[in-house]
């Protein structure tokens, strides 16, 4: 009995393999469309920014990559520095209505001041 349960296990490795080795070109056939389109997709969203740099040229898969690559770095930086001003400009409204609230306070200081001393209200009274 004991050939058979061999001979069985090994039928059934022999199986998995043939079923690898017919399944691995198929999926390796998927992945690479899959790549093909997203690249395809790249391609049509930098159209005008590739166009720009070689309008005459047929571009490769690895020069539409490189590229995209280097237009998404720049996108980040350009978005960086938009940060960057638009903390400054925070900052900068924030100091402004600190100085606004201190200059209403100061001048409500004021007015209350002079309206109690005002000269010509008080009068000298001896008794």
């Amino acid at each position: 009995m004991a050939p058979t349960i061999t001979a069985a296990m090994a039928n059934s490795q022999e199986h998995l393999t043939l079923n690898h080795k017919l399944r691995k070109p198929l999926v390796e056939k998927l992945r690479r469309e899959r790549i093909n389109s997203s690249i395809e997709q790249l391609k049509s969203l930098l159209g005008p920014e590739l166009l720009k740099q070689q309008p005459d040229s047929k571009l490769e898969k690895a020069d539409i990559l490189e590229r995209t690559v280097c237009f998404l770095t720049q996108l980040m930086q350009q978005n960086q520095q938009q940060r960057g001003r638009l903390n400054q400009l925070e900052h900068l409204d924030a100091s402004f209505n600190d100085n606004q609230k201190e200059a209403e306070i100061t001048q409500n200081s004021t007015v209350q001041t002079s309206k109690d001393e005002d000269p010509e209200v008080k009068v000298w009274r001896p008794w």
